[in-house]
């Protein structure tokens, strides 16, 4: 048995149609009223412009609206008057394409974390400049101690 919302939730819940229509607007539950009536096509962010944490947030976001189109369609097919077919043909175009971008988005995340790098966490280049730092320090005592030399061998009238 399926429990009824209160009056005051569903009077706050309804929204009109997209479409003009004599029936009366679909009582729709509080967790999904916010995005539904604000249908927007699913856009993807270029990977040049966003790190890849950025771009697995929004396929989050992408995600929860495919999820939201697939209830919406749900409710369409639930509808006493009978399912608009324009209205489930725009959800279901809307859900495939939202569908493709996340597999896309997925596919790309995926086989960049899987990418052989060898010379990621590599410090061969610190370490050999390092080395040539220690080098020419050496070089420089070196000439250091044999001026110390040269000076303790001079004659004091210098």
């Amino acid at each position: 048995m399926v429990a009824q919302p209160s009056p005051d939730k569903v009077a706050r819940s309804t929204r009109s149609r997209p479409f003009p229509s004599s029936a009366p607007p679909i009582p729709l539950p509080l967790h999904r009223r916010r995005s539904l009536s604000s249908s927007s096509p699913v856009t993807m962010i270029p990977q040049s412009q966003s790190s890849s944490l950025q771009r697995l947030h929004h396929v989050e976001k992408r995600i929860v609206r495919v999820l939201e189109l697939a209830g919406a369609v749900m409710e369409e097919l639930g509808n006493s008057q009978g399912p608009r077919t324009d209205a489930v043909g725009a959800h279901c175009r809307e859900f495939m394409l939202a569908m493709k971008d996340i597999q896309t988005t997925l596919r790309e995340e995926i086989k960049s974390a899987c990418e052989y790098r060898p010379f990621e966490k590599c410090d061969y280049s610190a370490r050999i400049a390092n080395e040539i730092c220690c080098k020419k320090l050496e070089y420089v005592i070196e000439k250091l101690d044999t001026m110390q030399q040269n000076l303790g061998q001079s004659p004091d009238d210098i």
